[in-house]
């Protein structure tokens, strides 16, 4: 469908432009409107035609390495998709689909060419839409880059919780209590074996205070438990990662199944409208 210059001064990127650019830009771009749920390219397709969002509502997704759909953009109106593959003249790395009725203006490379020639700041426009893109993906891996919380949770530990974990597991250990033990031993052997010489005879009073505070404190035991149920806890955050690894792997399988589906589907359909309008 032919475009006329007023409905390009609707688009943000080329409202700049002036009458005579505006008109040569109208004479070469085309209106495309498209249907819901049509695909407007797909991933592999000749990259020849970028698009501009003029109204409706467009899902730009593509297929990571783990052959899972992920949602790389939700163009608004005057937003390009399908820019970079344009550029290039490579197939599209990504697809479009039209979820409600839409209309796109349709353009080439050789659009872009005789536009920046008339009016050069036009294609800092176009690099402001393609940098917000890549930014967009940049968070789209940050956000989908999965850890183990354990691994997570080492890198952040500072020297001093390293030290205060070494004192927890020591003080929480068989080894601390045998040590005390011998300790309380030798102490009273000493002191019985002295009898009037001792300096803490029977029934001794320094002893109990020794002993009234590790009572008080009581740290092994506290930490006995604390480490016990922090390698449980550990060894269940360990076993669910590895539950949640394998259930990964399936749903993977099962995404490029449904992705190879829709393909199908898509080229049906694609197939369909093209037997109606040689019907017609």
């Amino acid at each position: 469908m032919a475009c006329k210059a007023e409905e390009l001064r609707q688009i943000p990127l080329f409202a700049l432009l002036d009458d005579d650019e505006m008109a040569v830009l109208a004479e070469q771009v085309e209106i495309r409107k498209f249907a819901p749920r049509q695909r407007i390219y797909k991933i592999g397709e000749p990259g020849k035609h970028a698009y501009v969002m003029m109204s409706g509502v467009v899902r730009v997704t593509t297929v990571d390495q783990d052959h899972q759909e992920v949602l790389v953009d939700e163009p608004g109106h005057g937003d390009f998709f399908g820019f970079a593959s344009m550029l290039e003249d490579s197939p599209h790395q990504t697809t479009a689909l039209a979820i409600e009725e839409t209309t796109c203006l349709e353009v080439s490379r050789d659009d872009i060419a005789a536009l920046l020639k008339q009016k050069p700041m036009a294609g800092m426009d176009m690099l402001t839409v393609v940098s917000r893109q890549f930014h967009a993906s940049q968070q789209l891996v940050r956000l989908r880059a999965s850890r183990n919380s354990n691994d997570v949770i080492e890198e952040e530990m500072g020297f001093a919780d390293r030290i205060a974990d070494s004192v927890a597991r020591f003080g929480g250990s068989w080894t601390f209590i045998l040590m005390f033990a011998v300790v309380l031993l030798i102490y009273i052997s000493v002191n019985v074996s002295l009898k009037v010489q001792a300096w803490d005879p029977y029934p001794f009073i320094l002893l109990n205070l020794f002993l009234s505070m590790v009572a008080a404190i009581q740290a092994p035991v506290i930490m006995m438990s604390q480490n016990r149920q922090d390698t449980k806890d550990r060894v269940r955050g360990e076993l669910d990662y590895d539950v949640n690894v394998r259930a990964e792997s399936e749903i993977q399988a099962l995404s490029n199944k449904l992705n190879l589906i829709n393909d199908k589907i898509g080229d049906v359909d694609d197939l369909l409208r093209e037997h109606l309008k040689l019907s017609r």
